[in-house]
């Protein structure tokens, strides 16, 4: 192995222990500690069958990205397909911290990007995670101080920020700074163009203070940074077939999955009717969703971030393989993987059961589903 490679590892490993930030949506009837006799309880689920388990730990972040889950759990509309089987959500502030407690059992299921979903399949060599659903495509955007670049050749000699070594949008960045003819190196971020890993939190501070000139960035960042002054210069969804790529996926335990098959499956019905909610609905699911970030995080966005950013996110069951295969070979290109066996990452046979009886067009796993 490389020491580039050893050096991600390292830094994926540290960011793994970066400490969860559990919350309890107590106000929604979510998240209480279950008691003894609860214990004792009949699971029942909305289509009347008895469930294995008596709670589901979910996992996901603040952020429209994972308005799936955002919406899903503020409108109930993932408990009503669990029945008397409790819902115990948490939220993250990065794929590895989320993936370590996959790992530890902190949380069954949770919503991710697909980095993340990559690293923590292939350093288990397939024995952690399958992903099972999609949940969200688009959602990221190349956003520049327009005094400084009025052009993408006017990237050369700046500095773009990414929010974190060999994440998804960092990834994203460095292969199209590739595509361009350019040299960064992608551990050090030096190069044609200077890539500073930047927390999304910190992103409008350092964009404000001049030291970064734009960002590759999810949103609500990327549109909090076009509130500042910023101005969009490249949707990423335009460099993908269909303008569609996976930003967000569902991943469930191995474990969980083996031992609660009918608890998975009715999280994911949950999942596609709140899909199919937030489509319906697009203006009351972008209420529901801010409200939800005000009980999470204290603060609702303004609505000159959340009204662009909403729009460039579209909300869909299929989980969009072809890309996550694509995002792969990317990071193998930019040398922040080794070429990963991604057989088997997907499991999308319940998914497709649900589909079937909605009467949906089924989804495919490009190739890399369970045999």
């Amino acid at each position: 192995m490389s020491a580039p490679r050893t050096t991600l590892r390292r830094s994926i490993a540290a960011a793994a222990a970066l400490p969860l930030l559990a919350v309890a949506l107590t106000a929604c009837g979510y998240g209480s500690d279950a008691k003894d006799d609860d214990a004792k309880k009949t699971n029942v689920s909305a289509g009347g069958k008895k469930l294995s388990a008596d709670t589901v730990k979910i996992g996901y972040f603040p952020n429209l990205t994972h308005a799936t889950a955002l919406v899903g759990i503020q409108e109930g509309i993932i408990a009503k397909e669990l029945g008397s089987t409790e819902v115990k959500p948490s939220t993250f502030n990065a794929g590895p911290s989320e993936i370590e407690a996959l790992n530890a059992g902190s949380i069954d299921i949770g919503f991710i990007g697909p980095s993340p979903s990559i690293n923590g399949f292939t350093k288990s060599k397939g024995k952690s995670l399958r992903i099972i659903g999609g949940s969200a495509s688009g959602g990221v955007k190349l956003v520049v101080n327009p005094e400084k670049i009025k052009t993408l050749d006017d990237l050369r000699g700046k500095k773009i920020a990414t929010p974190q070594l060999g994440n998804t949008q960092d990834v994203a960045f460095l292969n199209w700074v590739s595509e361009k003819g350019w040299k960064v190196d992608a551990q050090s971020g030096k190069g044609d163009v200077s890539v500073v890993r930047t927390d999304n939190k910190v992103t409008p501070d350092a964009y404000r203070s001049g030291s970064i000139d734009g960002a590759w960035a999810p949103e609500p960042t990327a549109s909090k940074l076009v509130a500042q002054g910023a101005k969009v210069l490249l949707d990423e969804s335009t460099l993908w077939p269909d303008n569609k790529f996976v930003i967000t996926n569902i991943i469930v335990s191995q474990k969980f999955l083996d031992q609660h098959p009918d608890v998975v499956e009715a999280v994911l019905r949950g999942s596609v009717n709140t899909n199919k909610w937030i489509n319906a609905d697009p203006d009351r699911a972008k209420a529901s969703a801010n409200t939800a970030l005000k009980t999470l995080s204290g603060k609702e966005l303004p609505a000159d971030v959340i009204d662009p950013a909403w729009k460039s996110i579209q909300f869909t069951d299929d989980p969009l393989a072809a890309t996550l295969d694509a995002e792969a070979k990317h990071a193998v290109k930019a040398g922040l993987l080794d070429e990963p066996d991604l057989a088997g990452i997907y499991d999308l046979k319940p998914l497709n059961k649900i589909l079937k009886a909605a009467g949906k067009p089924e989804v495919a796993d490009a190739g890399l589903g369970v045999k």
